[in-house]
């Protein structure tokens, strides 16, 4: 993706956008959400208190150093840890707030997770694993709409097979599709081309940029890599457990800029 022009915005948080598309009200967003591990003088602040919201039909990309929290704030965001304080809603749920068995159920039907490691289960062929989610549930299939997304993925002709007979990124597509295929209101995905050649890279980020364009996705997409955020229609940047800067519209060069730009002032402080 090489949009032609890209804009930055530096701040502390980013105020509440209008949604994707059109639409009014973000699909999910945080208020205020903190994280702190140990107590003390010993005390880490993954998160200092984030204001963030994530439109409906957009990709997102979260960058930042070693560190940053922003591994941290998708596993809040996706009810996968407990924030310490602060909220999180999620297609108008309140996750921060529900009980494990809620979270489950939030997670089976409404949640899609992409990882570094793709998580096929290796007994099951492609499209087992693509449905593997819905039939946890115990949910129907939507056979039209698994076709489009199997098109989409571009693996019609390999769903007999099992995930040894798969390459690194045909894996990874199918991790991706079987994350689509319950239609959750947003996908997480931390670092999904982080196991993959500049190829297979490729192949994943051009399937969850068209998820979101053509199947109206939303996705939320932690990774260190600039040509992976330049996919995106937005970027943003974490240190210290802070949102401290805002990139639209990226390019790879545009990425770098920043991460420069991020890395120089971190190094002032």
């Amino acid at each position: 993706m090489n949009p032609a022009s890209s804009t930055a915005t530096t701040a502390a948080s980013v105020a509440p956008s209008t949604g994707g598309r059109g639409r009014v009200g973000p699909i999910a967003f945080a208020r205020d959400l903190r994280k702190t591990y140990g107590a003390g003088d010993t005390a880490v602040h993954a998160l200092a208190g984030i204001d963030v919201d994530f439109s409906r039909g957009e990709l997102t990309a979260i960058m930042g150093p070693s560190g940053s929290g922003k591994s941290t704030l998708m596993h809040c965001m996706a009810g996968l840890d407990r924030p310490t304080s602060g909220s999180v809603i999620i297609d108008g749920a309140e996750v921060s707030a529900m009980n494990e068995r809620h979270l489950t159920k939030l997670r089976r039907t409404r949640l899609g997770f992409i990882f570094q490691a793709y998580n096929l289960v290796p007994t099951l062929t492609a499209e087992e694993n693509i449905t593997l989610p819905l039939d946890i549930a115990r949910l129907p299939v939507d056979r039209a709409y698994l076709d489009e997304v199997v098109l989409a993925v571009g693996l019609g002709d390999r769903l007999r097979h099992r995930p040894s007979e798969l390459s690194g990124g045909q894996q990874q597509r199918v991790a991706c599709a079987r994350a689509l295929v319950s239609r959750p209101a947003v996908v997480f995905a931390d670092e999904p081309t982080g196991n993959l050649d500049s190829t297979s890279a490729g192949e994943v980020l051009r399937f969850l940029r068209r998820s979101v364009d053509e199947l109206d996705q939303t996705v939320v997409m932690v990774t260190h890599d600039p040509r992976a955020a330049s996919y995106a229609h937005r970027v943003l940047f974490l240190a210290d457990g802070l949102l401290v800067g805002e990139l639209t519209d990226p390019t790879q060069s545009s990425v770098l800029d920043a991460l420069g730009a991020l890395g120089a002032h971190t190094a002032g402080h």
